[in-house]
């Protein structure tokens, strides 16, 4: 089975100019990335801010230029400097942001904004547009009556919701998710993950998950990638990425991770109360 996404020894530098006093630099935001992701599974991209994820994300959304190395979508060799992007290939791609509040237009009504993407990259007529907007609402878990209401209207895992749908509004076979439940409350992550769960197995959708948070990633990921200074320092299934790291980054960040089980909240209770009879 052709793989959904593979990315071929990606490079990603970029050049920064220098100063009166000294010359420019170049800056490896990526370096040498490679992975394979069949449908319907999700590769979990890990790592602290400046590792390269974010940038590595731009290169998968066809929003950057590699420097060097391939990346192929459905078997398809994919080089945005070379020509156009046309439709069918941008419909293929999608993005769900960080913060849904700036990834929405606040003079656009949601039903507007669902519709946008069926206007611009498809033919369908204007009923079937409205149609097919209002059932992507309700399969969210909004309803019709949100149709015409605006951004501000909704609190934030509401308005998560609104684009997670505008995203796979286009059935698309890729969906690259950046950090998109770290500014929400904890009650609300879970209703998130629950129902980007639910709609991958409805419609077999492939998701790059980018993340910093390794409780999130160890519910949602098939594969995981552990990133640092723009390397792939650690890559493999869940389970063997969790049970026994290799790498020495990856290590520090499982040991810098709070620990919420019962276990592990009674040996804490325990080492307090030692040190308050001490």
């Amino acid at each position: 089975m052709t793989p959904v996404l593979e990315a071929r020894n990606l490079v990603r530098d970029y050049h920064v100019a220098g100063s009166l006093f000294g010359g420019g630099r170049t800056v490896h935001a990526v370096r040498d990335i490679s992975f394979t992701l069949e449908r319907g599974k999700t590769l979990a991209i890990v790592g602290e801010s400046g590792s390269g994820k974010s940038t590595l994300a731009r290169i998968l959304t066809l929003i950057d230029r590699q420097t060097s190395g391939d990346l192929l979508i459905d078997g398809q060799t994919i080089d945005i400097g070379n020509g156009r992007i046309g439709a069918q290939l941008r419909r293929k791609v999608q993005i769900v942001f960080q913060n849904p509040y700036g990834s929405l237009n606040p003079r656009q009504k949601i039903g507007e904004v669902l519709m946008e993407p069926l206007k611009l990259n498809t033919d369908m007529p204007a009923s079937e547009r409205r149609q097919r907007a209002q059932e992507m609402l309700v399969k969210v878990g909004l309803g019709p009556e949100h149709f015409n209401r605006y951004p501000h209207m909704f609190s934030g895992g509401q308005r998560q919701r609104i684009a997670i749908a505008r995203a796979i509004i286009l059935n698309p076979d890729l969906l690259v998710l950046d950090e998109p439940v770290s500014a929400l409350d904890l009650s609300v992550q879970a209703q998130i993950l629950n129902l980007l769960a639910d709609l991958q197995e409805e419609y077999n959708l492939t998701y790059v998950f980018i993340s910093h948070d390794l409780s999130v990633v160890r519910y949602i990921a098939d594969e995981v990638m552990v990133m640092y200074l723009g390397e792939a320092v650690e890559y493999g299934s869940r389970e063997q990425v969790f049970a026994a790291p290799s790498h020495d980054y990856t290590k520090s960040l499982f040991a810098a991770t709070p620990r919420a089980d019962v276990d592990s909240i009674k040996a804490r209770l325990a080492r307090k109360a030692a040190e308050l009879q001490t």
